[in-house]
């Protein structure tokens, strides 16, 4: 918090040193001519079969409801302020399966689940789960809430612009804070651009176990004669009571901070009346804890053990599976660093002037083992001065990390793993259109509330590992009059 307050601090007073050194008593066009006001809905939901939080299979439905006010406040000719406030909620049965066991109720996302057992003890005589449903855990559900507000200014020829920023966002089980600022050079009567961005992130978890390793976390090798495992029957892979069940590989993590810096940088070049391209380069750095906290982990060669029935032990690893949950080994591990450079290109043809082509290209790679390439095109076409329509489609495809295993395939001799598809190898297609209605004269108000735009998306996304996805968006732009 120090370090926020102290760049709020710096960004004040560099702002009343450029101001008092870029005075002119020459007439200038304001920069940000109205209060610009943004409301932006999205809606998302996946589906798939490959759960990070059960090491790798069980369902992967999720929907996210996220809405955003953007404010931008002309300060002067010079300078904008700009907020930007969100709060997203979202429900998840991989999520809610960090604790599966449905019968109990015995969720807790504050891991308490001592307590939820004691006020239950009745219905946890006999509880079960699976990985191919949400389970009724408090975890299945979130709110995220998130704040940004950045300060930009431009001198008075309009060729440099600086920026400063803070931002904060907060859920359940994590808190990020960070700031950043840039800088953009415009040359040869404005048709170059040169920008350097840089950002850090301070991030703090807040871990969550699943259930199985926070107990043995809280009772070691005896914890299947008390809190939660009190009184329930473990099975092993023939369906026979066990006692054996011992997750000798988990420990709990020591370091709870995650910290990421970048620094971008980019150049744009019009190339001619039809043509502009731009190249960009990104470095980033993270380090902290990286790994997530409640995503199991199965070893090959550990023995297996399950709570639930055991008439659904032999089709566990399918959706036929309505009633048994499997007990994990450990938690996903991972390096405590990780180095990302991401570079790319975009080039815009304006064919005529109803129609542009946008065309994108990255290629990224990190030292964890991750190559990736992403294409993309966006086809605008103007239909008239007030409409536009958006088809577009991205294409993306990336080798798996090295520490990446399917479900149940990594040793316990090993020293990094992890089961989730985000870090397997996978292709990806995103098709998607949008339509664009601009109200030039603001014919339309609503309080001082001059309309401008409104923007709707939408994207279906297709990966080969069997997530796919619908993702909405609708966007309306108010000028304060």
């Amino acid at each position: 918090m120090k370090k926020i307050i102290y760049t709020i601090v710096l960004l004040i007073n560099v702002v009343a040193i450029a101001q008092s050194q870029d005075t002119t008593t020459t007439f200038k066009k304001r920069v940000l001519e109205n209060t610009e006001v943004d409301f932006l809905l999205s809606y998302y939901k996946q589906d798939g079969v490959h759960s990070a939080v059960g090491g790798g299979i069980g369902s992967e439905k999720l929907t996210d409801i996220a809405t955003n006010i953007v404010v931008a406040l002309p300060m002067n000719e010079d300078d904008i302020l700009t907020f930007d406030v969100g709060i997203s909620a979202y429900t998840s049965a991989s999520s809610s399966n960090i604790n599966p066991f449905n019968a109990s109720g015995a969720s807790s996302r504050n891991g308490n689940d001592d307590k939820q057992w004691s006020n239950k003890a009745t219905a946890a005589t006999s509880p079960y789960g699976t990985p191919w449903q949400a389970s009724s855990g408090a975890s299945g559900s979130d709110q995220l809430a998130s704040v940004t507000a950045n300060y930009s200014h431009s001198s008075d020829n309009r060729n440099t612009i600086w920026n400063a920023d803070v931002s904060f966002s907060n859920e359940y089980d994590y808190t990020s804070m960070g700031f950043g600022g840039g800088l953009t050079k415009l040359f040869n009567q404005k048709n170059t651009e040169i920008g350097l961005k840089v950002n850090a992130y301070l991030d703090q978890w807040r871990p969550i176990y699943p259930t199985e390793l926070h107990e043995y976390s809280l009772y070691g090798s005896n914890f299947q004669n008390q809190g939660y495992f009190s009184g329930v029957s473990v099975l092993d892979q023939n369906g026979n009571v066990s006692n054996s069940y011992l997750p000798a590989a988990f420990t709990t993590y020591d370091a709870k901070n995650r910290n990421s810096y970048s620094a971008s940088l980019s150049f744009s070049q019009i190339l001619s009346k039809r043509i502009q391209m731009s190249v960009f380069m990104d470095i980033l750095k993270q380090e902290g804890l990286l790994g997530t906290p409640y995503q199991r982990i199965y070893f090959a060669d550990k023995s297996n053990y399950y709570i639930g029935q055991a008439q659904f032990i032999p089709v566990y690893e399918t959706s036929e599976n309505k009633g048994v949950y499997r007990l994990s080994d450990d938690i996903e591990r991972l390096p405590k660093s990780r180095f990302k450079i991401p570079i790319g290109a975009r080039i815009n043809f304006y064919i005529n002037e109803y129609v542009v082509a946008k065309a994108y290209y990255r290629y990224y790679e990190d030292n964890w083992g991750i190559q990736a390439h992403t294409v993309s095109i966006e086809l605008p076409i103007k239909f008239s001065q007030k409409i536009t329509a958006y088809p577009m489609f991205r294409y993306y495809t990336q080798t798996a990390s090295d520490y990446f295993a399917p479900f149940e395939k990594h040793i316990s001799t090993e020293k990094y793993y992890t089961s989730d598809y985000d870090l397997s190898a996978f292709n990806a297609r995103q098709y998607g259109f949008g339509l664009s209605y601009s109200d030039i004269l603001m014919g339309s108000r609503i309080w001082k509330l001059g309309l401008k735009n409104i923007d709707f998306r939408y994207n279906h996304y297709v990966r080969s590992d069997g997530l796919n996805a619908n993702i909405f968006s609708l966007g309306f732009k108010f000028l304060m009059q």
